[in-house]
């Protein structure tokens, strides 16, 4: 709440006024008033979303080096189960033993993207129902902060592979690793049953 000004009393208004007698005009001219133009009506200004864009100005947002968004395993955990519950909760207790796994720790995306796609692939044409992909959890944060790459750029793009085509038509479930079989390093697949 703001507080009211308090009023000057008398003695105080009788030393302003020998104060400002006492003093002398620097200015001897009225300064002039600068008249600003005023702007034009549009219909633009009624769009109050329409950011300024100026010649020469970058089109492109710039790169945000900071993320609120839930990490990948934080989100995996809190989608709801498509696959049984029975099944479920014993994979994700890590009860399940993995009928394959391949280690994609230490690929770059351009190694590790086909080598997931054949391997996905191969165990779905093969009947495997449960297989583990490891893709380790990234840098530590000593060896991020002289790097200009996100930490687990694998981690982070193997739940994107899995549920895009070709892939998403085999896959059922995607969820973090328990601690035995690699914990946030790792990911369940579930694959559907071929029809």
């Amino acid at each position: 709440m703001k507080r009211k000004p308090r009023e000057l009393k008398p003695d105080e208004i009788e030393i302003w006024r020998r104060v400002a007698d006492a003093t002398t005009r620097m200015h001897t001219k009225p300064l002039r008033e600068v008249q600003r133009p005023v702007p034009k009506k549009t219909q633009i200004q009624n769009h109050t979303n329409i950011p300024h864009f100026h010649i020469g100005d970058s089109t492109i947002s710039p790169r945000v080096t900071h993320s609120q968004k839930m990490p990948v395993t934080e989100h995996l955990r809190s989608l709801t189960p498509v696959m049984d519950r029975k099944t479920f909760n014993k994979m994700n207790r890590g009860k399940l033993k993995p009928e394959a796994r391949i280690d994609l720790h230490g690929m770059t995306l351009a190694q590790a993207h086909p080598s997931l796609n054949r391997f996905i692939t191969s165990n779905f044409l093969n009947g495997a129902r449960l297989v583990l992909v490891i893709t380790g959890k990234g840098r530590s944060k000593e060896a991020e902060i002289f790097s200009f790459e996100q930490k687990g750029v694998l981690r982070n793009q193997v739940p994107h592979w899995l549920t895009t085509p070709p892939l998403r038509e085999m896959v059922l479930e995607i969820r973090p690793a328990h601690l035995r079989h690699g914990g946030d390093g790792a990911y369940y697949v579930y694959l559907r049953r071929q029809r």
